[in-house]
């Protein structure tokens, strides 16, 4: 996707949450507290790292627009972050929702390398995505050990660990949809560098639809999403079974 800052276009990079893989509820409920949070920071850590690595790559673009911040207050959109997600999924009760953070805006002629760098601040986001699911994975057992410790702090642990538990899964949600290469994800960023001039200029033209493309993809044809998060499933499945031993009664999701 591609939008005019400061009167000069500027390409963007975006994320997206596919709701079916969200926790299934259609009103907001504890569970919402549980899990919204750590979506919301996952989220501004993969907005923070596309600015970061733009900034590292020669463009001050994000940096002097106050992005290169963890602030969750600069990358939300109030329609694609709140709006809309809302609308979305209470209109299907609770079955769908769709939305994103606010686009980090960055302009690859300022790259000191143009594809190198464009690939590189398309894949930071979702390479912070995957370092959190490790963090997580890692806080997950931290927490069932404390547990076993300080029995008396087992409630709040408890919470403290489910907490990590969907960190696990949204990041890896987070950093797989995003490979997906219908534009504006970022893998669409990577694909079209790999593909002839002539088609990779054609298939940058999917840019103007915006949101549509993916939006339509997932809505009727939820098994191309399924296929490209079949990595993820398979990793929550292995990282869930080395730390399901210390995993406390009310530590997963039921």
């Amino acid at each position: 996707m591609a939008r005019k800052v400061d009167g000069k276009l500027r390409r963007v990079k975006t994320i997206h949450i596919f709701g079916r893989h969200l926790p299934e509820s259609n009103t907001i409920s504890f569970e919402f507290f549980v899990w919204a949070p750590v979506l919301l920071f996952s989220m501004v850590a993969h907005e923070y790292a596309h600015a970061e690595a733009a900034y590292r790559q020669g463009d001050s673009t994000a940096y002097m627009l106050g992005r290169l911040t963890l602030n969750p207050l600069k990358h939300i959109d109030p329609f694609m972050t709140v709006i809309l997600p809302l609308v979305l999924w209470f209109g299907s009760h609770g079955t769908y929702t769709f939305g994103g953070a606010k686009p980090v805006p960055v302009n690859p002629r300022n790259y000191r390398q143009y594809v190198r760098g464009d690939i590189i601040v398309s894949l930071a986001g979702i390479a912070v995505n995957l370092v959190l699911f490790l963090i997580f994975t890692a806080l997950f057992a931290t927490v069932g050990t404390l547990a076993e410790a300080v029995p008396v702090l087992g409630p709040t642990l408890e919470i403290l660990q489910r907490m990590m538990y969907y960190g696990m899964w949204l990041n890896l949600v987070l950093a797989f949809f995003n490979l997906i290469p219908i534009p504006p994800l970022d893998g669409s960023h990577v694909f079209y560098h790999l593909l002839p001039p002539g088609a990779g200029m054609q298939y940058r033209q999917l840019q103007r639809f915006g949101f549509l493309p993916i939006m339509v993809v997932s809505f009727m044809l939820p098994g191309v999403i399924q296929f490209f998060l079949w990595p993820a499933v398979k990793l929550m499945r292995l990282a869930l079974a080395m730390v399901i031993p210390v995993a406390l009664p009310n530590g997963l999701p039921s």
